[in-house]
């Protein structure tokens, strides 16, 4: 039997949950879109599919190996690593736009990295940083 034939009525379909990431996307054609805005989406869909997001783990928690697969990732290989883990990267246009990101969540969470303690010390090392810089006084964290 195939390893890569899936039930695709069992996948998550990130899609379903990124619709209004897609939009912005589509209007970032035609018009300039802030940066901050598309990382907040992003964020959004991630919350809502895992409760977590990539500032939520530092880098540093993926291996070596880890880190060389993604950068080699591609859209072929993505779309097979999420199927085999349980989600669809693929919306009515084809590819999503974020696939890459999602693939790094996806790998967060095979690797065990989404948990309350690493959220804590990824945003501890966020304040840290902040705090760091000059004309900084403070930090307000929205929890």
């Amino acid at each position: 039997m195939s390893t890569i034939a899936f039930d695709q009525f069992a996948l998550t379909r990130i899609a379903d949950f990124a619709r209004s990431l897609s939009r912005l996307h589509l209007a970032s054609r035609r018009q300039w879109v802030d940066d901050d805005q598309l990382d907040r989406e992003f964020n959004a869909v991630c919350m809502s599919i895992w409760g977590y997001t990539t500032d939520d783990f530092s880098d540093d928690l993926f291996s070596l190996e880890d880190h060389a697969w993604l950068d080699s990732l591609d859209e072929a290989h993505a779309r097979i690593f999420a199927a085999e883990q349980g989600y669809d990267l693929v919306d009515d246009q084809g590819m999503l736009t974020d696939w890459w990101g999602y693939c790094w969540m996806i790998l967060a969470e095979k690797r065990g990295i989404l948990n309350p303690e690493n959220r804590a010390a990824a945003r501890a090392a966020i304040e840290d940083k902040y705090l760091a810089a000059p004309n900084v006084i403070g930090v307000i964290v929205g929890r």
